[in-house]
């Protein structure tokens, strides 16, 4: 409230004071409903805002200068918004199966400076086909071998008319070594899996319809899959995440690293170079590592497939990420299977068989 101004008559001795009174404006968002778990559901429409008001400075009242916006860390998920993503050169290696369906084959392409393996399954057929790009779960690099993970998913994809590109992300296989990828909190495998979508709109080897592809991930691959869609939005056309990690990355690094004896040498590169998650000065880091933060750049359908027996990636995370989701605006539906474990086993082919039809409904 501006302090009252005060009139002195040149003759009369009295003094008049004046008072202002100011109004405010109120805004309140309508309240949101998470949706039965098992239901499909459209994104919520934008809401209505209320422009509160805004006061006119005096002419003795100087406005403060804007804040210059802070640089994003370089180890963070909008360090990505601005780069151009470089992956091609596809590669076709040996025939690993042919069946009536499909023929699948070792597989290497460009990932920036990095050559990346995987294993590419091909439908019988002249084409153009639908694409899924598949970013498996969290195997030690040092047993893994390529295509391992997701061997079911690419076959049953492939079987109905999709070339599945199973991708094994830098450090796996025979893809090339990057020292850097766990002290970057894998982003690069998000950057991995962007550039395999690039490389096969590029490539004439493969019959790809580059106006339908779609991603697939699971467990850690839901996280590198929620990551990618933030990097480079409009990319692909719909997206599915299986029994995803938290959306949260400090969820993540607490339940798998931190306690972890023998990531011990990770944890205390973390601490000491970014700070572990509820110290002091690490609340900017662990935001902008987070996908929770920018749900709203997603611009794809989403589906969240989620057991709810599942003792490795916590059912409540799926629930908070999916409502999260739609409070941003994504399109973001949840299909929830109460008896199915994190590896899912009876209900498998009746969840592959919504996720094939979520991506027919979206691909069309």
């Amino acid at each position: 409230m501006p302090p009252p101004r005060t009139y002195a008559a040149l003759v009369a001795a009295a003094l008049l004071l004046t008072a202002c009174t100011s109004s405010s404006s109120q805004t309140q968002s309508a309240p949101t409903t998470e949706p039965s778990p098992t239901a499909t559901s459209e994104s919520p429409g934008p809401s209505s805002v209320t422009p509160s008001a805004t006061a006119t400075p005096t002419p003795t009242e100087e406005a403060a200068p804007a804040e210059p916006a802070r640089p994003p860390h370089p180890v963070s998920i909008p360090a990505y918004f601005d780069r151009e993503f470089s992956g091609g050169d596809l590669r076709l290696g040996n025939v690993r199966e042919q069946t009536a369906d499909y023929t699948s084959y070792d597989a290497s392409y460009r990932s920036g400076k990095f050559r990346i393996t995987g294993v590419l399954n091909v439908p019988t057929g002249r084409g153009p086909f639908p694409a899924v790009v598949l970013a498996h779960g969290y195997i030690d690099p040092a047993f893994y071998v390529s295509g391992q993970g997701m061997t079911r998913e690419r076959g049953y994809l492939a079987a109905r008319g999709y070339v599945a590109f199973h991708v094994d992300y830098r450090n796996h296989a025979g893809s090339s070594d990057d020292p850097l990828a766990a002290q970057h909190l894998r982003l690069g495998y998000s950057v991995d899996v962007i550039n395999a979508v690039t490389a096969l709109r590029q490539t004439e080897d493969v019959p790809v319809d580059d106006d339908r592809v779609a991603l697939m991930g699971r467990s850690m691959g839901g996280g590198v899959v929620y990551k990618a869609l933030e990097m480079a939005p409009g990319l692909v056309d719909a997206a599915a995440v299986w029994a995803p990690v938290s959306s949260l990355e400090s969820e993540n690094y607490d339940r798998w690293i931190r306690d972890d004896a023998t990531r011990s040498e990770l944890d205390a590169y973390v601490e000491r170079t970014y700070g572990l998650p509820g110290q002091p000065g690490s609340g900017r880091f662990w935001r902008e590592v987070s996908a929770r933060t920018y749900f709203d750049r997603i611009t794809e359908p989403l589906l969240i497939v989620q057991g709810g027996n599942d003792s490795t990636c916590p059912p409540p995370w799926a629930r908070a990420t999916h409502r999260a989701a739609r409070n941003a605006g994504v399109d973001a539906r949840l299909a929830w299977y109460p008896i199915e474990e994190h590896a899912f086993g009876p209900r498998f082919f009746a969840a592959m068989d919504r996720t094939t039809r979520f991506f027919t409904g979206e691909l069309a």
